[in-house]
């Protein structure tokens, strides 16, 4: 019979990482929304690619923003995850603690 060993540690660490990404990922979030912007006169005036450029960039920021959600939503999904499964291994240790006794 094999004897797989889970490093909790290395669970906890995973976990308080994820943690820091997604803390991270607050601060990139809000500069992409609030620091990005392309002001109104700022490519010039009275040329007819002006306003296909500032649709542009409105298209490519509400990209951005869409993706920076999406990565958020993935890092926080596999934290919870990972935050599950240490938490089943040591119940699954704690319990086999208690058995062998």
């Amino acid at each position: 019979m094999s004897e797989y060993g889970v490093d909790l540690d290395a669970l906890d660490q995973v976990v308080k990482e994820l943690n820091e990404v997604l803390k991270d990922m607050g601060n990139s979030k809000s500069t992409a929304k609030h620091s990005t912007y392309l002001a109104k006169g700022t490519l010039g005036h009275k040329f007819k690619e002006a306003e296909q450029l500032y649709q542009a960039h409105d298209a490519m920021k509400g990209s951005i923003e869409g993706l920076m959600h999406m990565v958020e939503g993935l890092v926080d999904q596999f934290g919870k995850k990972s935050s599950h499964v240490r938490g089943a291994y040591q119940d699954a240790e704690a319990d086999n603690t208690v058995g062998m006794s």
